[in-house]
């Protein structure tokens, strides 16, 4: 058993129990800020650990570290780090900075670390869920709001039925395969001349399962209302790391143990696709919360996402990890534009409160302006190439329909991305915002940086991809 495989996990969770531990004996009221920059340097700690791990499996076939799972870990790491330093002014202004959030924080990012490197199917249940759990008590995290509160329950209701789901599939495939390892499985099902119905179910099941941590339509009806309610910081969380950590789960099992599977689950996985593009697309049309707007828009693009899925190719795992790249960066960019939303103390969340800011605050109009032309994929902004490689990708693989279906969803999405630029810059001006933190500044500006330029770091970025995308198809 090779332990230093594991290491930046093992490191990573004791950062979180020493800084849970400091946090409670701290003699101040709420010492979060300094919780929360021990977890920021336990994350570029963890960052270079995971660069300088070994590659290979261990713990008897449970765990492996190769490069897929390195690429899906620093986006993880990075989520959590972004959504770390959105939360030092955040929680403050919303009085909900207590030092269990970094805390909570850390462990979530630790299971979408163990869902990256998962190859076992009780690996992959056990950092889901070990996410799941930590992001349950984040969503309600601010006590006194009924809102966050509800939040919490709904997710924590939903999200228990689809780990249920998820486990009987697991049962399912382990009764007819006799294992639960990845490689096992594709030898036992590599041999199988006829594929049992019990075993396509329950790959089914487990498909269901992560499609719901995915937000995948029809399996998103808890998004909206956990965006809306949870705080903001929270909101900027989930929308980035464990989505990216769900998709790890999804191309390794896909790709891997049931690969040569893919005639069996790729219309599934086609439905699914076109069924999240359209709902995201349509549904974003009506709404006039920025927030819930956030939601909708999230599900649209793990249906752009999901078509790399479908591909089951190398190009289109690449695609869609290229793809993933630039929604974290657009979406934690859009998050922090959110959270600088505030006059005379108190958040604001609808459309219509940025009226004129492109007169009251014209930085701040440019940095959401360039997030919501990113995320309709107009070029050169970064959610230009993620779309373009994954539309390729199902050209190249001869489907079509996926590919006219994503494109015209895209048409239909810049219009309401347009209404918001629309608002900030024709609509007449309102009161201005409170001043922004220095925090908020700092994210969003980086992130717009990296979304405007990302044409000087495409040729790296897809060189990675490539990489771990072609681990997944050996």
């Amino acid at each position: 058993m090779n332990w230093t495989l594991a290491l930046p996990e093992i490191f990573l969770s004791v950062c979180g129990l020493a800084i849970l531990v400091y946090g409670v004996l701290q003699k101040k009221m709420e010492p979060s800020f300094s919780c929360t920059v021990l977890a920021l340097a336990a994350f570029v700690v963890t960052a270079v650990l995971v660069l300088q791990a070994p590659q290979g499996a261990g713990y008897r076939g449970t765990f492996v570290n190769d490069g897929f799972a390195r690429f899906m870990k620093i986006l993880s790491l990075a989520g959590g780090a972004f959504s770390a330093v959105l939360s030092l002014d955040y929680n403050v202004r919303q009085k909900v900075d207590r030092f269990e959030f970094p805390v909570l924080l850390l462990f979530a990012t630790v299971g979408t670390m163990m869902m990256a490197s998962s190859e076992n199917l009780m690996t992959l249940y056990v950092g889901l869920e070990l996410q799941s759990l930590a992001i349950y008590i984040l969503c309600a995290f601010a006590r006194d709001e009924l809102t966050s509160a509800e939040a919490g329950l709904k997710y924590f209701v939903l999200g228990s039925l689809a780990s249920g789901l998820l486990l009987y599939g697991i049962s399912l495939v382990y009764g007819f395969a006799g294992t639960m390892e990845y490689v096992g499985l594709k030898t036992a099902l590599t041999g199988t001349g006829i594929v049992p119905a019990g075993l396509v179910i329950g790959i089914v099941f487990v498909f269901v399962g992560l499609a719901f941590k995915l937000s995948a339509a029809p399996f998103h009806m808890w998004t909206p209302d956990v965006y809306q309610g949870a705080p903001t910081s929270v909101t900027a969380f989930m929308a980035g790391a464990p989505k990216v950590a769900a998709f790890a789960l999804l191309l390794r099992v896909m790709a891997g143990p049931f690969g040569h599977l893919a005639h069996q689950w790729q219309l599934l996985v086609e439905l699914v696709a076109i069924i999240t593009m359209i709902t995201g697309a349509l549904a974003a049309i009506p709404q006039t919360n920025i927030k819930r707007l956030m939601a909708y828009s999230s599900i649209g693009h793990m249906g752009y996402a999901m078509i790399g899925v479908a591909v089951g190719t190398p190009e289109g795992a690449r695609g869609t990890l290229v793809y993933l790249t630039t929604y974290l960066f657009m979406t934690t960019g859009v998050f922090a534009c959110i959270m600088a939303m505030r006059r005379r103390g108190r958040p604001l969340d609808k459309i219509s409160d940025l009226a004129g800011l492109s007169r009251t605050d014209p930085m701040l109009a440019l940095l959401l302006a360039v997030f919501m032309f990113s995320m309709a994929g107009v070029p050169p902004l970064s959610g230009f190439f993620g779309k373009l490689m994954v539309f390729a990708a199902a050209v190249q693989s001869g489907l079509w329909t996926l590919a006219v279906i994503g494109i015209l969803t895209s048409v239909v999405g810049l219009y309401y991305y347009w209404r918001v630029v629309k608002v900030m810059y024709l609509d007449a001006p309102d009161l201005a915002f409170d001043r922004r933190a220095p925090s908020l500044s700092f994210v969003a500006g980086a992130m717009g940086l990296v979304t405007a330029l990302f044409l000087l770091v495409l040729g790296p970025v897809t060189t990675a991809a490539q990489a771990a995308a072609g681990v997944l198809f050996r």
